[in-house]
Parts: C-alpha cells; structure tokens; sequence
C-alpha cells in the first residue's frame, strides 16, 4: 500500500531533523538559544544577497532585537526555539530564506495523543474560508468564512502566525500557510487546546459552534490530502491532451523518460492543444523544467535573463564543505571577493527537434502553488511565447532572491534555508509580482471541482481560442 503523501512529507521532514537537529525533546539553556539567534542573524547579513531587500536595516535590526529580549525562560524546547527563530529570519521577507515548519516537533506531539484544530481553511477575497471540516458537527459548511476562535478574530490570530512564514507579501504567505495546513501553524502558535468556540458567517448570516480537537494522526493527518500534489499524469481529451510533468525535482532520467514518453504519445495522437499543469507544484531544478521547456520552444531559450551570485566567506566554508569544488559554478564562488556581486551565465537550451517537439497550441496552468522553479518556468513560458498562461496569479515572483543553500545552527541543530543568488526573469521585469495570467480562471480550493482546467477544456471546446 502506497504511503499517504502527508506521511512521506513528514518522515521526510523527521529524516531531516534526526540527521541534523535536536530531538524534538530536547531542552536547550537561554544561553544557547541567544547564541544560535546571534550566529542566524549574523550569518544571514554575511552570506544573503541582499538580505535587505524586501525589508529596511532598521526594520530588521529591531525585530531581532525584540525576539532576541524576549528570550528570558532558561529552558526552550526546540518547538520554542523553532518559533523565536522563524521569527528573525522571516522578517526578512524572502520566501526562500527560511526556516521550515517543525515538522519533528509536530509529529511528535501527534504520535504522544496530541490533537488539533479540526477544520483547513482557504484564503479567498480576504476572508478564511472553511475547507475541510474533520470535526464530528455536520452543520459547520464547506465555505463558510471563520470570524473568531475561542475569543480571537482571525485577523489577530493570523497576525501572530504570519512571522513564522517566509514570504515576500501576505499573498504568498496566505498560500504557504494553505500549502502547509492552518491546523498546524494555530498548534505551533497556541499549542494544546480540547476545545474551540469558533463564530462563522455563511450567507450573511453568523453562527456560533463549539467543537472538539480531533487526534492529530487517524482523525486528521490520515483523512487529509496535502495541497502540493504535483504527479507525472498524461490524459487526452476530445482535441486537447493534458500532461503534469511533475516536481522539477527527483530522479532526472525517470523523469526525462517520461517526459519522452508523454510527448511520443502526445505527437502520435495529433492534438491540436497541449495542457501543461504547473498548479501545485513545489518547484525543483531548472534542468528538469528546461527539458520539458524544450519539446514546446521554437528556438534556443533560457530560464532567466539574469542571474548573479554574491558570494561570502561563511559561503565558501560552506562550499568546500558540501559542495563538489571541481565544478566551474562552485569554482565561482571560491574565486571572488567576500561580498562581491557576480554574474553567472547559463548556455543556451536547445528545442528538440521537429519530429519530437510539439507544434500546436499550448497552455500553462498556474495558481498561487506553483511555487519556485514552476513560477520562474511559467514566466519563462510566457516571455517567449511558447505557450498562454492560464490560471490565477503565482504566489511565488519569477524575479526574487533564491538559489537556497542550507546550513545548520551551532546549538538546535535547526537547518537554515538562505538566498545566495537573485534571478531575473527572461523578459527582464524585476517588478514584485507573481505571474499574470493570460487568462485569468480562480483557481477555488474550496471544493473538489477543477475551475482552471475545466473552464479552458470549456473555452477550447468552443473554438474561442
């Protein structure tokens, strides 16, 4: 029996924190949290590339000054620890500078009884919109927007959440806390609780409810599905075929097979247009989305028009540590000043041939999840005119401070996510904003209705495009 994805998100994640962090158990001295804050916020102004960009010195200064005062306990658990931690490094405000969710830490709690808030929620129009609901009152409704729980707006419950998540508006982090699940961001922020009293409105209409916490694991990790669901899927309707390439990521030649595979099929089955689905997708390696980028191109291409690097003396450690130095993009690094500011060029990518590629119409499938690479390949899409964008605005921009690598603190173990590189798309627009649709479809998280890919099904049915 295959796995539940949840199930292989979390192991993956406790694979992560048993190899390099504490266990989630572990206390930590007052002493010990300062210097890990202190060697994050030291280390994030050396080896970012511009760790200023998003936010102000000023702005960042104090907000680590203020976690930094807060620190008075002198024992932190390593959820605790998590918290303050996540608090520093998202002022910044870069989605891939970043500490991740404490996923150790919440299945810990889990496999120990713990329970949680029993109902997901959608961002939708500045509202919290009901999801799903796990818990055991039917007349709670799909759709109905959450006023308050146990006492407090949502507007406030949403303003202590928000500086645990990395994101450069508060439209990419409304999608990452979708993405990783309201009920466990509310369990990081206000812990245990058996009880909510939430007020709801539905149709103009507000009610009241009071519901139970439902067991983190049978009643709601094994019942739910995660939002990122990218999976290689080949369909072919009446004129139209729909592929899903997948994550830009994992075992490059299974996923060059099939991408040989689908456009094989694709090209015998002579349909006019081509559905790429880029919704829900977690990103990866622009050599996986250039491969796939090369059976729609008409000429050589590229994924960015830009690409510089800062390089830095705790990068280089870095480097020769972890890295393969013989490698000319790693050699870079190590060459340059401490603090320069260098570009990086890429070759260009190469279409397959005629008898390979596709020649019909294309379009590209995008909603606030297409994160990453996937924003950056739907951009690159679009500035070429290789295919139309349909779909709803990207959370993620397809010009923004990226190139991660990770390293880990002194003390908690916690693994950091940094920005060393910044990408500007092919069209060279480094204004801060996902990528617009061509055609713009709401993509409603709502139901399990498909409003993006059945309404363009709809519009080329009827020859309107």
């Amino acid at each position: 029996m295959k796995a539940p994805y949840w199930l292989t998100l979390f192991l993956t994640l406790i694979t992560i924190y048993t190899s390099t962090a504490q266990q989630p158990n572990t206390k930590f001295g007052r002493n010990e949290i300062i210097e890990d804050l202190q060697y994050l916020y030291s280390s994030l102004k050396e080896a970012h590339y511009n760790i200023y960009a998003y936010t102000t010195k000023e702005e960042f200064s104090k907000n680590y000054e203020e976690v930094k005062s807060s620190i008075t306990n002198d024992s932190i658990s390593l959820l605790e620890a998590t918290t303050m931690l996540q608090k520093v490094i998202s002022a910044a405000n870069n989605g891939h500078t970043e500490i991740d969710f404490p996923g150790a830490s919440y299945l810990f709690f889990g496999y120990n009884g713990g329970t949680v808030f029993p109902l997901e929620i959608a961002f939708e129009n500045n509202k919290s919109l009901i999801r799903k609901n796990f818990s055991n009152n039917p007349d709670i409704k799909i759709g109905s927007e959450i006023i308050s729980i146990n006492g407090i707006l949502m507007k406030d419950i949403m303003a202590k959440i928000y500086p645990l998540v990395s994101a450069e508006r508060t439209y990419f982090k409304n999608a990452k806390i979708e993405m990783y699940s309201f009920p466990r961001y509310y369990w990081q922020v206000f812990g245990k609780q058996d009880l909510f009293e939430i007020s709801v409105r539905l149709n103009g209409t507000v009610t009241k409810h009071s519901i139970e916490a439902v067991n983190l694991i049978e009643d709601y990790e094994m019942k739910r599905t995660e939002i990122l669901n990218a999976q290689m899927k080949l369909k072919f309707y009446e004129q139209s075929v729909y592929l899903n390439p997948g994550n830009f990521s994992g075992d490059e030649q299974k996923y060059q097979q099939f991408i040989d595979s689908a456009f094989a099929e694709i090209k015998n089955s002579n349909s006019k247009n081509l559905i790429i689905d880029l919704r829900n997708n977690a990103g990866g390696d622009d050599s996986f989305s250039n491969y796939l980028v090369s059976y729609i191109a008409n000429k050589p291409f590229k994924w960015n028009s830009k690409f510089t690097l800062k390089t830095s003396q705790f990068l280089k450690t870095h480097t020769r540590q972890h890295s393969d130095t013989t490698h000319v993009y790693f050699q870079n690094i190590l060459s340059h000043k401490n603090g320069e500011i260098y570009p990086y060029e890429f070759n260009d990518y190469q279409p397959q041939n005629d008898q390979k590629r596709f020649s019909g119409k294309v379009f590209i499938l995008i909603n606030r999840q297409s994160h990453s690479q996937a924003a950056v390949t739907a951009a690159q899409i679009q500035d070429y005119r290789f295919g139309i964008i349909v779909g709803e605005e990207t959370g993620d921009f397809p010009s923004l401070c990226a190139s991660q690598f990770q390293y880990t603190l002194p003390n908690t173990k916690i693994p950091v996510k940094v920005s060393k590189g910044f990408i500007v798309r092919v069209n060279g627009s480094t204004k801060k904003e996902g990528v617009i649709p061509d055609i713009e479809i709401k993509d409603h998280l709502l139901d399990e209705n498909d409003e993006i890919l059945d309404n363009l099904l709809a519009i080329l049915d009827e020859q309107k495009l």
